[in-house]
């Protein structure tokens, strides 16, 4: 059985929540509708946590998910990189899955 991280309703529609412990590193979650992106709480730029504070990753609109550090600017649904000192880099990516309002780590 796959990790229960949280329940969809826990992340407000267009926010986020994180860090998450989870096998030995931090993650986040990025919720948009019934999607939720999970990546890996590190920037690629030089791997400080990307967070402001807990549960705050995305820019003012909401659009981005925002590197606290030097502001680099993230796609939410691939986790690339489009503004900032790693463009082109991406996030590292968590598979999740959404099942009966259960927001899991992919099996």
């Amino acid at each position: 059985m796959s990790a229960l991280l949280c329940r969809l309703e826990e992340i407000e529609d267009g926010g986020s929540k994180g860090p998450i412990p989870v096998e030995g590193k931090d993650i986040f979650l990025v919720r948009q509708g019934h999607a939720v992106y999970g990546y890996v709480n590190a920037c690629p730029h030089i791997y400080a946590s990307l967070e402001f504070m807990p549960d705050e990753f995305l820019d003012d609109s909401g659009e981005y998910i925002v590197c606290a550090t030097h502001g680099a600017l993230f796609r939410i649904e691939d986790g690339e990189c489009v503004a900032g000192p790693c463009k082109g880099d991406m996030l590292t990516p968590v598979t999740l899955t959404v099942k009966d309002g259960e927001v899991r780590l992919a099996a």
